[in-house]
């Protein structure tokens, strides 16, 4: 309910309802005390002069120490792969949504599909009105009551999230230049959808 910078959402009488803490007032919850745990013993001892008692502790002292520290391993966080994804219960396969950013706003589209990293596989269709098959995250796409029936469609295998990932080829400088071309020159390559990417479209 913070906004930030001090800002609250709702006021204090409403906070008071929210959290339902009229239901707590006047009771009072005494913690039942706890017997504290000894952790010597006291042993009877003979000799005159050694005091008759003696303490001996319930858990021995280690008797070697290691002269180095352990290396402790740091648990490490869940990938970004790994993270659980929550999509919009409204948006199911099938659903007719509207774009809201991209070179695509403004266009009505049909989700076929989710891919593992949380993102909204989406169509036009491309003969329909020019969007392709691409991604898209679900806040960029409202979701409309409109559905279409799909029947029994299921997303090809080959389609995740390294099938939509640019193929950046590594320019090398040990390429053999023309005599006077201008060697800081990059040239730069047409992408070629390849038949299976056009046959997906």
């Amino acid at each position: 309910y913070d906004l930030g910078n001090g800002i609250v959402r709702f006021s204090k009488a409403k906070m008071f309802h929210k959290k339902a803490k009229y239901k707590f007032i006047g009771k009072k919850h005494p913690k039942a005390p706890r017997p504290k745990k000894t952790s010597v013993v006291v042993k009877p001892i003979g000799g005159e002069k050694n005091g008759g008692t003696r303490k001996v502790l319930l858990r021995r002292r280690k008797s070697f120490y290691p002269t180095q520290d352990k290396i402790r391993k740091i648990p490490h966080h869940k990938t970004f792969s790994k993270h659980v994804r929550h999509i919009r219960p409204n948006l199911t396969i099938g659903t007719v949504c509207i774009l809201l950013a991209g070179r695509h706003a403004g266009k009505r589209v049909i989700l076929v599909g989710v891919l593992p990293s949380g993102l909204l596989l989406i169509t036009g269709p491309f003969a329909f009105n020019s969007c392709p098959l691409r991604r898209i995250p679900q806040h960029y796409v409202i979701g409309t009551s409109t559905k279409v029936d799909l029947g029994d469609f299921k997303l090809p295998a080959h389609l995740d999230d390294a099938y939509f990932k640019k193929n950046k080829k590594s320019v090398k400088r040990s390429v053999k230049r023309k005599e006077g071309e201008d060697i800081f020159a990059s040239k730069k390559e047409k992408y070629v959808p390849s038949e299976q990417r056009k046959s997906d479209q």
